[in-house]
């Protein structure tokens, strides 16, 4: 799905900080359902989820800024400053303007200006762009070094003011380098060629305003070359701006009579070296420049994020459908208060603060045939099996109990098993193999039931890996 660069922006900031683990008074699980109710109310019912989720990344950054203006400031440095781009271009105005091709002397040496040197590095340039247009066939490319620095400079570098946040603004400036690097790279390059065009024109200005208090003489030199070669040259270098100022160039008399230390009034040469400098330079940088504006005004409005990512998907559901309903059903497995407060804090995570949730107390080892006895469900529900991995998977037993809630589950329910390792985290500590080992049992069992299964520590354990892997788990559940 498309959105905006600015959305964009800041959709992947607000993705960072809540995918991070970050200090707890900066992004708590009640401000990530804040921030989803918020923009629910702000869109309205039947809204995009375009607009929901640019709704919620404004508001989730304007809360997070009340806090620490440090993740805003970041978010702010990334953003791509046009003065940035002006400025290159006047810089190489006023450069090409300054540049004094011809000295103190005012003598222009017709087989040594530097407007040959431009004329030939530009037709260079083209080359090469033609050349890895046509090996990429029209795919983007990495930015060249040039590219990259007008990026740099127009991006900014941002800086994070607390360590707490590091983590995220790192995480951040990764995801938005991905993202935007062909946005930006075909942004530089119009900048670029805007310069380069912009430095051709001053070089014809500075010359013709030096012209109306200088008198430049025309000449020529050369040991090897002959008058006839020299002629040949010039009228091949010359032809395009002979062709549109209709200035034809001067004959083999007329260059043999220039030659050093000979000399002539330099008018007619600088009226045909300009217009084949504006023919081979400016015309073709203007019209690259064009396309590159053009195709950037695309991407900037075009900027595609991935919506069945785990995280978006599980923003969506909730605006899509209202509060999710989770089913928890756990096996042979009575849940410690630790272990049941670390489950609601991971489901809420996953789920949203207004999910609905519902802990069954636990099925006895063996109790797989009372599942048959339950009401069916009438709506989709979020199905969690949950087993201890103190138990040693069983197909009679845990592999039953499985099939028994997949004949259950109602139509698009999604059924993921959660693997819970507290008991055995430190009584297995020094065993690394045993707890390796045991994974692989439940992950055997559980795959040949094609459920999906995440493990985790529910009893003092960060939970934003497995809230990240309980995402993914989902998403698998659910194709």
């Amino acid at each position: 799905m498309s959105f905006d660069e600015s959305a964009a922006l800041e959709i992947t900031a607000v993705r960072a900080l809540e995918s991070s683990a970050g200090s707890p008074d900066l992004w708590t699980d009640a401000d990530r359902a804040w921030a989803s109710r918020a923009a629910a109310e702000v869109v309205g019912e039947g809204g995009a989820p375009e607009a929901f989720l640019a709704t919620r990344a404004r508001l989730a950054l304007e809360r997070v800024g009340e806090r620490v203006a440090a993740f805003p400031r970041a978010v702010r440095a990334l953003r791509w400053r046009s003065w940035v781009g002006v400025f290159i271009v006047a810089v190489a105005l006023l450069a090409g303007a300054a540049f004094d091709q011809v000295g103190g002397l005012q003598r222009i040496n017709l087989l040594a200006p530097p407007f040959f040197l431009l004329i030939v590095w530009n037709i260079a340039v083209y080359a090469l762009l033609v050349i890895g247009y046509i090996v990429r066939y029209g795919e983007a490319s990495a930015s060249a070094p040039m590219r990259s620095l007008v990026a740099r400079l127009a991006g900014g570098r941002p800086r994070s003011g607390r360590r707490e946040i590091a983590a995220a603004v790192a995480e951040f400036v990764e995801k938005w380098s991905r993202l935007s690097a062909s946005l930006y790279g075909v942004r530089a390059a119009r900048v670029l060629h805007l310069a380069a065009a912009a430095f051709a024109v001053g070089l014809i200005a500075g010359l013709y305003v030096r012209g109306m208090a200088f008198e430049y003489r025309a000449t020529w030199e050369s040991t090897f070359l002959s008058a006839q070669t020299v002629h040949s040259l010039l009228a091949a270098a010359l032809a395009p701006g002979a062709a549109i100022s209709t200035i034809p160039v001067p004959g083999l008399a007329e260059v043999a009579a220039i030659r050093a230390p000979a000399s002539e009034n330099a008018a007619l040469w600088l009226h045909l070296i300009a217009a084949t400098v504006v023919v081979i330079v400016v015309a073709p940088r203007l019209v690259l420049a064009l396309a590159a504006w053009l195709l950037e005004r695309y991407r900037q409005s075009h900027m595609a994020l991935v919506l069945d990512e785990p995280y978006f998907a599980r923003l969506l559901r909730g605006f899509r459908g209202g509060p999710l309903r989770v089913r928890v059903v756990p096996y042979s497995y009575a849940l410690p208060q630790a272990e049941a407060a670390g489950l609601e804090q991971l489901l809420r995570r996953v789920f949203g603060e207004n999910a609905s949730l519902t802990i069954q107390p636990a099925l006895a080892y063996g109790g797989e045939d009372a599942l048959a006895a339950d009401a069916q469900p009438r709506v989709a529900t979020n199905v969690i099996a949950l087993f201890s991995a103190s138990a040693t998977p069983e197909r009679e037993a845990h592999g039953a109990f499985l099939e028994a809630l997949a004949r259950q589950a109602a139509s698009g329910s999604t059924l993921v098993a959660i693997v819970d390792e507290s008991a055995v985290h430190e009584q297995w500590r020094a065993d690394p193999e045993r707890l390796k080992e045991r994974r692989a049992s439940w992950s055997a069992l559980c795959e040949a039931r094609h459920v999906p299964c995440i493990f985790t520590r529910l009893r003092g354990s960060d939970l934003f890996d497995a809230a990240s892997s309980l995402e993914r788990a989902i998403e698998e559940a659910g194709r």
